[in-house]
């Protein structure tokens, strides 16, 4: 039998430990090249059934952190077991559909990103133009209208999509406030912000259950320079994601089986 110090052992295991992660980092960058390589011209449902049938969860949590700029990891909670292409096709045939409804909204930006499943999933976008006045979380007039009909034409008609729903604000200080007070109040207001959009979706119909997380993320993760008034616009927005939910996986992998 050979025997080694524990030096030698060291050495070893940080060896194979590196060829491993190596190993990996190909992997990973493969599956990643050929599905964005061949997705150019692909819709959702094309899209769904390629990472649909890669890696799974773990591609999908990579690809949601670069399409969503972070926040697509984070989106949807992870089922632990990869899906597959037939279930991704389903799901992303879906998505589609509630993105082109979303996209009839006046106000509503509407993105395609990845959720913590590799699984496609609809961001939706109101500035602060549409939504609030400054310094502001009351709903204006024109915003509940857009609301209204985001609820009623859109997430009334995909109740089996979970909604998660993020406040932002601009990083612009409060008068008679520190720095630190000011990030504080954006913080609260940007909370207020997000919960005045939840409720009034939940008064237009849209289910509790549906609605899995209301948070305000005051200054962080801007979209655009805080240094001019155009850019302080876009920063100031709520932000609605439609992902699948755990039922949804489940009826479409009983429906690819």
């Amino acid at each position: 039998m050979i025997r080694y110090d524990s030096y030698e052992i060291i050495f070893l295991l940080i060896k194979n430990i590196n060829i491993m992660n190596k190993m990996k980092f190909m992997v990973l960058f493969m599956s990643v090249a050929m599905i964005f390589s061949g997705c150019a011209s692909m819709n959702n449902t094309g899209k769904g059934a390629a990472i649909g049938g890669g890696s799974g969860a773990a591609l999908g949590a990579i690809l949601g952190g670069v399409i969503g700029k972070g926040k697509g990891a984070a989106i949807g909670a992870a089922i632990g077991t990869a899906v597959g292409a037939g279930t991704g096709a389903l799901i992303g045939k879906k998505m589609d559909k509630a993105a082109a409804e979303a996209k009839q909204i006046e106000g509503a930006q509407v993105e395609q990103i990845t959720d913590n499943n590799g699984l496609k999933a609809v961001k939706v976008t109101f500035d602060s133009g549409i939504l609030f006045t400054t310094g502001n979380a009351s709903l204006s007039p024109a915003a509940k209208s857009a609301l209204s009909k985001f609820a009623n034409n859109v997430l009334n008609q995909n109740r089996d999509m979970d909604v998660s729903i993020y406040g932002y604000t601009d990083n612009q200080g409060w008068r008679n406030s520190t720095a630190e007070q000011s990030r504080q109040k954006n913080l609260n207001l940007s909370q207020e912000r997000a919960q005045s959009v939840a409720s009034y979706l939940l008064n237009c119909g849209v289910s509790s259950n549906q609605i899995k997380g209301v948070q305000g993320m005051g200054e962080s993760d801007p979209v655009a320079s805080n240094d001019t008034a155009a850019g302080r616009e876009q920063n100031r927005r709520v932000e609605v994601y439609m992902y699948a939910s755990e039922q949804m996986i489940r009826d479409a992998q009983a429906a690819a089986n």
